[in-house]
């Protein structure tokens, strides 16, 4: 049986539409979950938001409408990007959810029942963006500490945690594991700087606002972010104190949280002692990831310089995006994004180095033989050089992706693109092919060189998903699993390979850069505007006319490779040519439950390729308390306009 391994980002707070900079996380995240599924793990991924608490009140009074309402619309945005960005998530859990409220109210309970949590009262300096109260000593420069806002002076009835009672035993668990926290740097510094100077109880309860989960038995009170969010990686496997699910007893604990380097303290002080007063397991590995900047600074919708992920996939593609944020972020510190740094690692990396390598290299093997598979069997020169590299790289791939050194992973395997344009250089197979003597000699080199593709294809599965499979299906091959990259030499002679195509065209960079200040010099008016006013923006009667909704037939539906939430439908709109699309909706729907049921497909969509199936519009369907529901139009006619 599989190894279990269970992973978790932080829950995205719904305050606004997640920046770049907030995605780097999921796809962090989803490139590990991706690698775990290669060596064979039973991987359980989860990701979700969090949606309660005085900030969300604000804004939705701000917005004139409910806080549900306010947290519906940015939690759609957010699974939106998740999606977008080809992640593989296996459960989005939302803090609103109703079987999560419950479990935190019973958890709540049995904490207080058992002595855990006290009433009393609190007093101190109140940050409210992130609800976060502080002493008049923790403040930086009389102000926030976190985010560097102003604080006000606040009073209420409060739940207390003893934090202060579980001290000594957090900190021989934290000095026991020495790879509960990641990196080194993190552990260090919640030990020495907040550990063990002395912790104080925790404020878990509030009377000042209403949009949280109450407190059952004292209904003035909602519980508080801490008790509320943490729980959720416990909640969404089914825990209950009163008595868990099978499928949080075969996952928890969770065997790594990928989280920002900013809520650290919250998952490796609150969380472990929450666990330790429940009787339950700790996490095994917390790791504390950096930031990713624009240039050198955070990211700020009121400094202008906030890009967003559907924008750049838009322009870059999907792979190109997961590709940059994946290899820009260093271990320790914080990473940088600009657009010219995209252009010019898209043109260098993805255009030149691998898409070069890939597409001369079938070029020649189809110019040469035909595109027939020789044997590998002429050895000559550099041949054991770049056998070995590409053996080595999946050795190191593997330990760097045990240290969550991801971009270090990516570093390796574009050495071996790198050594692989060398042996081309070194064993010119152009002057090989005018030497009729030299053929056995050029199909080997060519071997070698699709078999080195081959290992890259594979490695950068959890990379660039859409990528490896475009190049695995240029090698026309079937070794795609991670066992056949332990040894070289797996391919098959005899074999065809079949015709070239460009994986990355590069960009002119002038153009590109021109185009994208002209965009935002016309997007000015909207950046201005509040960020709760962003979704709810007005459109006209025309602006609406220009969506082409049709009633469709689904013909034939069938899951799609290797991506588990999406489902491909062959539709008849009444236009006389089948529309496929890919609809994100494997987990609500079998096939058969779809099959000739009449849908609304927007049809005038962009097209846009989703794992290597070109989507030509999408259904439409809501998201509802128990999931998403597609709009069936069975009573209506195919091809009839919907207005």
């Amino acid at each position: 049986m599989a190894s279990k391994y269970y992973i978790t980002t932080a829950i995205a707070y719904t305050s606004r539409k997640p920046h770049i900079g907030n995605s780097y996380e999921i796809v962090l995240t989803d490139a590990i979950a991706r690698y775990k599924r290669m060596q064979g793990y039973d991987v359980f991924f989860l990701t979700g938001t969090d949606e309660h608490g005085q900030k969300i009140e604000e804004y939705a009074k701000q917005a004139g409408v409910s806080p549900k309402e306010y947290v519906d619309r940015v939690a759609g945005q957010i699974r939106e990007i998740c999606d977008l960005l080809n992640t593989t998530y296996d459960k989005f859990i939302r803090t609103t959810d109703d079987y999560h409220e419950k479990a935190v109210q019973k958890i709540f309970k049995k904490l207080y029942d058992q002595g855990d949590i006290y009433k009393g009262h609190y007093e101190g300096l109140y940050c409210t963006p992130c609800e976060s109260f502080w002493t008049e000593s923790q403040l930086k420069d009389g102000k926030c500490p976190d985010c560097g806002r102003e604080v006000q002076p606040a009073r209420e009835e409060a739940y207390f945690l003893k934090l202060s009672k579980y001290q000594k035993q957090l900190e021989e668990f934290i000095e026991a594991h020495e790879n509960f926290i990641f990196p080194e740097a993190r552990k260090k510094e919640m030990l020495n700087n907040f550990i063990k100077p002395g912790l104080q109880d925790l404020c878990v309860s509030r009377t000042s606002f209403q949009w949280g989960i109450p407190v059952e038995f004292d209904p003035g009170h909602v519980i508080y972010v801490w008790i509320d969010a943490l729980s959720n990686y416990i909640t969404a496997l089914g825990y209950d104190p009163d008595g868990s699910s099978e499928t949080y007893k075969k996952y928890w604990p969770a065997d790594v949280h990928i989280i920002g380097k900013d809520i650290v303290r919250f998952h490796t002080i609150y969380w472990p002692i929450m666990l330790m007063a429940l009787g339950e397991p700790l996490p095994k590995q917390v790791f504390g990831h950096p930031w990713l900047l624009f240039g050198e600074d955070k990211m700020s919708k009121s400094r202008g310089n906030v890009i967003y992920a559907d924008e750049l996939t838009a322009r870059f593609g999907v792979d190109a995006v997961r590709y940059y944020l994946l290899s820009e972020m260093p271990y320790t510190s914080d990473g940088s994004i600009t657009y010219e740094t995209i252009i010019e690692r898209y043109n260098a990396d993805l255009a030149n180095t691998l898409g070069n390598l890939v597409n001369r290299t079938i070029t020649m093997q189809n110019k040469y033989f035909d595109g027939v598979i020789q044997p590998g069997d002429c050895a000559g020169p550099f041949d054991d050089a770049l056998k070995a590299l590409a053996e080595q790289t999946v050795k190191t791939v593997d330990r760097c992706f045990d240290q969550y050194r991801i971009a270090d992973a990516l570093d390796a395997i574009f050495a071996l693109a790198h050594r692989s344009n060398k042996y081309i250089d070194e064993t010119m197979p152009w002057a090989l092919a005018k030497d009729a003597a030299q053929k056995a000699r050029l199909g080997t080199v060519l071997y070698n060189l699709l078999e080195s593709i081959r290992f890259l294809s594979v490695l950068l599965q959890p990379f660039m998903p859409e990528t490896a499979e475009r190049i695995a299906q240029q090698l026309q091959t079937d070794l795609t699993g991670y066992d056949s990259i332990q040894s070289f030499g797996a391919l098959r002679p005899g074999e065809k390979v079949g015709a070239p195509q460009v994986l990355f065209a590069r960009i002119d960079a002038e153009k590109m850069l021109q185009e994208i200040e002209q965009a935002h010099q016309s997007q000015q008016t909207a950046a201005s505007k509040p960020d709760f006013v962003a979704f709810l923006d007005q459109i006209n009667i025309d602006e609406f006319a220009k969506s082409d909704l049709r009633v469709a037939k689904v013909k034939a539906c069938e899951p799609i490779k290797r991506a588990k939430k999406l489902l491909k439908l062959t539709l008849d709109d009444g236009s006389g040519t089948d529309r496929t699309v890919a609809s994100g909706i494997a987990q609500y729907y079998t096939p058969d439950q779809l099959t000739g049921r009449n849908v609304i497909v927007v049809a005038n969509l962009k097209p846009a390729v989703l794992c290597g199936v070109e989507s030509a519009g999408m259904i439409l369907a809501a998201d509802t308390p128990e999931g998403v529901r597609v709009l069936f139009a069975d009573d209506l006619p195919v091809g009839a306009k919907i207005r």
